[in-house]
């Protein structure tokens, strides 16, 4: 995985912890789970990309 793709990664991962605890800070329900959403996103991008860098060592 490229630094770049792990900077964005986690970038969304931390956008998503923000947008969840201003959904429990504010009691929006909908903030909550669209915080959520991003860091499960953010956890799919990262299980991808490490797949990818698995089967590129193995095939070097």
């Amino acid at each position: 995985m490229s630094i770049e793709d792990r900077a964005k990664a986690a970038a969304k991962n931390i956008e998503g912890k923000a947008q969840e605890a201003l959904g429990n800070i504010t009691g929006d329900p909908e903030d909550k789970a669209k915080g959520k959403a991003k860091q499960a996103e953010s956890e799919v991008s990262h299980g991808i990309e490490d797949v990818k860098d698995s089967v590129k060592e193995k095939i070097d």
